[in-house]
């Protein structure tokens, strides 16, 4: 069997697990005779057994069976596959690509995002992390003609807006004084190139990606803003949006009105934060704290500049 057909098997069976909570082997094979990749015949116990070894090895997504309770099957460990974890993006990801593979006559009626830039850094990135060596680069930041080398632990990838970071961790030995440690995020777009090095390291086993960042919007981590409480008022068809696809992980409601809802976040107000905030225009508007509604109004009165100047000089 083609490894492109095994993988459509792979991700239809953790699918319809996942959907069913609880399923038995038997029900699983009622479900599998409704597809076309069964072609009318059954799937074997062994064939089964291989898929489930299978999901586990290459996903981490691990099968399990309840035998107390009518030998049902579960995802054992269905955290993995909740939120921004690799394991959800993968099987997400492969879902849409059999999907849309198998509907190639529709391609000019599916129309999709660019693809993530930077690529082509991805795979050394992630050879560097395996093998616990840094990397050098060559980075030219937005607003500077001439670029930087820079040679770093890399500690994490993140994937935000169409665009992979990696986070780098410096270490520093200063005479006469003690070690700097500090981290940089640096965007595969702006890196002109990228080696691995010979020189190991040992990530700091206290370190956790997902904790490093969770306080964040964005990729904004390393510039000392602190997270403070935010209230945000959302009016009109963006308070539904923003009801379903929250701007952070802390969002909560906590009051709403005839044409808004009111949310909570407690989260770092950094300049991608802010930008975001701005982006949705008239249909949110910061209730506090009062300096950030403060530096959101004046945002949108300079772009009011932009296209009256003569509002500016009132001034």
């Amino acid at each position: 069997m083609k490894t492109s057909a095994l993988f459509q098997e792979y991700i239809w069976l953790v699918n319809t697990i996942r959907r069913a909570r609880r399923i038995t082997f038997e029900e699983i094979n009622e479900r599998w005779l409704e597809t076309e990749m069964s072609g009318g015949v059954e799937l074997a116990r062994s064939t089964f057994n291989r898929h489930k070894d299978a999901i586990e090895d290459m996903f981490g997504i691990y099968i399990d069976c309840d035998r107390q309770n009518g030998y049902k099957y579960f995802i054992g460990n269905e955290e993995v596959l909740r939120g921004n974890s690799v394991q959800n993006w993968m099987l997400s990801s492969l879902s849409v690509n059999n999907i849309i593979s198998e509907s190639l006559s529709l391609q000019k009626r599916i129309l999709l995002e660019p693809i993530p830039m930077g690529n082509e850094y991805l795979e050394k990135v992630i050879e560097a992390m395996k093998r616990g060596v840094r990397i050098q680069i060559l980075y030219r930041k937005y607003g500077t003609e001439q670029p930087k080398e820079l040679n770093f632990e890399p500690y994490c990838l993140k994937l935000f807006k169409q665009r992979w970071y990696v986070l780098g961790h410096f270490h520093r030995e200063v005479k006469d004084g003690p070690d700097i440690d500090y981290f940089g995020t640096f965007s595969f777009d702006r890196i002109l190139s990228l080696e691995l090095t010979t020189t190991k390291f040992e990530i700091d086993p206290n370190f956790d990606a997902e904790a490093y960042f969770s306080e964040c919007y964005g990729v904004m981590a390393n510039d000392e803003t602190r997270p403070v409480k935010i209230v945000i008022r959302v009016f009109d068809y963006e308070r539904y949006y923003l009801k379903d696809l929250s701007i952070h992980h802390s969002q909560r409601e906590i009051g709403r009105g005839e044409d808004y809802i009111d949310f909570e976040l407690f989260v770092r107000p950094t300049y991608d934060l802010e930008k975001h905030l701005v982006s949705l225009g008239d249909q949110v508007k910061v209730l506090s704290p009062q300096w950030l509604a403060d530096e959101i109004a004046q945002i949108h009165y300079d772009a009011v500049c932009l296209y009256d100047p003569e509002m500016g000089e009132d001034e």
